[in-house]
């Protein structure tokens, strides 16, 4: 129980930093968010927790494959605030675009040989 605190607490204090940095500065703030520092974390926990290179290189592949349906979210809500949506309806709009395209990725995937 104490490690999965430890590791909550990490991956909060994480997430705080950079809010507090983003406010100071969008594209300092940005730049930090954009490191995988989750995807680092969640892989050095798992192989603490596992010591399985064959589960680790899975995640590793499919955390690549998952990021692209993500990226245009990042492109949608700026352009729908520019044009006047509100924030909270932009970030809805948003998470259903990525939702949808994680949806098609782990349908048209497989098709494709991809194991995710």
């Amino acid at each position: 129980m104490l490690y999965l605190l430890v590791k909550a607490a990490i991956s909060g204090v994480i997430i705080a930093v950079v809010s507090e940095v983003a406010r100071r500065s969008p594209a300092f703030g940005a730049l930090i968010v954009s490191l995988p520092l989750v995807s680092v974390m969640g892989m050095m926990w798992l192989w603490r927790d596992t010591n399985d290179p064959v589960r680790l290189a899975a995640h590793a592949q499919s955390t690549f494959w998952f990021v692209l349906p993500s990226l245009p979210m990042f492109l949608l809500i700026p352009l729908l605030l520019r044009r006047g949506v509100a924030f909270w309806p932009a970030l809805g709009l948003g998470c259903a675009l990525t939702i949808g395209l994680y949806l098609l990725m782990t349908w048209i995937g497989p098709r494709f040989g991809l194991r995710l």
